[in-house]
């Protein structure tokens, strides 16, 4: 128990700091209410019009496809550098290694023709 003595003040003293920075801010700081605290702020300037209007699906299609090429570029990167290095993926393995990538980058290229085919990257189409 006595190693773990550390680890407990240092939970104590991390919680506590927590603590101390939530509940702070609530009893020092002041409390006057005015017409220009509550009013609605973005950017500098004052909003228009309504700002709970919904996105358009398209936005989040775009989302999803940027996602998948993040993905992609998390997948290509370890194989990039195992397949360089002198120590990563031996020779004789290094064939079906690049297979799979290509298949991965084939499989990719066919999604994003699909959506191109079906007008997810046209804005202006309704």
């Amino acid at each position: 128990m006595a190693n773990y003595l550390p680890i407990f003040i240092y939970l104590i003293a991390v919680i506590g700091f927590a603590a101390v920075s939530l509940l702070l801010p609530h009893i020092v700081a002041p409390r006057k209410r005015t017409r220009v605290k509550g009013a609605p702020y973005e950017s500098g300037m004052d909003p228009i019009g309504d700002t709970r209007k919904p996105f358009d699906v398209k936005f989040y299609l775009i989302a999803i496809l940027f996602l998948v090429f993040d993905v992609e570029l998390l997948f290509m990167y370890p194989w990039a550098v195992s397949l360089l290095a002198p120590d990563g993926v031996p020779k004789i393995f290094r064939p079906a290694v690049l297979e799979v990538l290509f298949v991965l980058i084939a499989t990719l290229a066919l999604a994003y023709m699909v959506a191109y085919r079906k007008g997810v990257f046209d804005w202006r189409r309704k």
